[in-house]
This record gives C-alpha cells, sequence and structure tokens, in this order.
C-alpha cells in the first residue's frame, strides 16, 4: 500500500497528521479523484484500491481479514484525528494563556520600576532633611 502524496507533503512542510486527516476526511464524504480508474476508490491512506474491497464495508458483518483490518485502521485514523483536534485546542488554550501571563509579567515589571523610582526618590528626601 502506497502512502501517496504524504511523503511529499510532510515535506513541503505539512504535517503528515494533517495530510492523512485531510485524505481522511476526503475520502469519508466520498469524493473520487479525477483520474482514478474505473472500479477504484482512493482509501482513507491515498492510495488506489479496487471498489469491491470497500464496497462490502457497509454490511454489518465483515467478510474477511482486510475488511476486519481497514475498519480498525480507520478507527484508529478517527482516534488520531480527534486526538489532535484535542492537541490542537490545547496548544490554542496554552498560547493564550502564555500571552496573558507575559502580558501580566510585563505590567508587574512596570508597576516595579515604578515603586523602585519612588522608594529612591523616599531616601533621596530623607537624606536631604537629616542633611538640612
Amino acid at each position: 500500500m502506497s502512502l501517496g502524496g504524504i511523503g511529499h507533503a510532510a515535506r513541503g512542510g505539512q504535517h503528515v497528521l494533517e495530510v492523512l486527516e485531510s485524505n481522511f476526511r476526503h475520502h469519508r464524504i466520498g469524493i473520487i479523484p479525477q483520474g482514478t480508474p474505473e472500479g477504484f476508490i482512493e482509501s482513507p491512506l491515498h492510495c488506489v484500491m479496487p471498489r469491491s474491497i470497500l464496497a462490502p464495508m457497509n454490511e454489518s458483518t465483515p467478510k474477511s481479514a482486510v475488511e476486519l483490518e481497514l475498519r480498525r485502521l480507520e478507527k484508529r485514523l478517527e482516534d488520531l484525528i480527534a486526538t489532535v483536534g484535542q492537541i490542537k485546542e490545547e496548544n490554542r488554550a496554552l498560547r493564550q494563556r502564555q500571552e496573558t501571563l507575559t502580558s501580566e509579567r510585563a505590567n508587574l515589571l512596570q508597576k516595579n520600576e515604578q515603586v523602585r523610582g519612588r522608594v529612591e526618590a523616599m531616601i533621596g528626601r530623607l537624606k536631604s532633611m537629616e542633611q538640612a
């Protein structure tokens, strides 16, 4: 089984899981790419295989080891896609939290400098009062 465009896309800066997710979603909505031979269909892993292997998968009872393996792979891909989505959301939340903390830190540093200036001014006034 060939992974098709996955290697090329990953080398182009796209993450392999994004390519798999894209190809899987492409397959799930039933789009058959141009140039696919008659009687063949593109699988979730961007390989072309006989339509006869995938067509019976809609039936309730699996009839071969190939069908079982395809269902197992489909389930794993769905789990991976869900995990990638969850990780993307966690990353977004963490980036937002980091931005908030960075902003809070900058504000605290600014306040610290203001307080330092006030304290130094008070010390200067006290020294001048002491000398007078």
